[in-house]
């Protein structure tokens, strides 16, 4: 437990901040599994998917959510799958 108001304030701080985390990277998986589900049954939106999945990804990094290498790798891996789809 926290043992001065500054403590206590981190606490509710770390919270907040792990609550908004935790729903940036739901949202940033449900994006990307919507591109996959694009590239599965509709090959040809999946391109317009992938630059939203792209937004995403770049902004998540950018906030702090992921790692940039991280958005980055991703980025890759989703870029090699409409590759080889197309």
């Amino acid at each position: 437990m926290a043992n001065s108001r500054s403590a206590e304030k981190r606490v509710k701080v770390n919270r907040q901040k792990r609550a908004r985390n935790i729903s940036g990277k739901s949202a940033l998986k449900t994006i990307v599994k919507k591109y996959e589900a694009a590239l599965a049954n509709d090959p040809t939106s999946a391109p317009a998917h992938l630059r939203q999945a792209f937004k995403a990804l770049d902004q998540a990094a950018a906030k702090g959510i992921i790692h940039k290498n991280t958005a980055s790798r991703k980025k890759s891996r989703l870029s090699k799958r409409l590759a080889k789809n197309a």
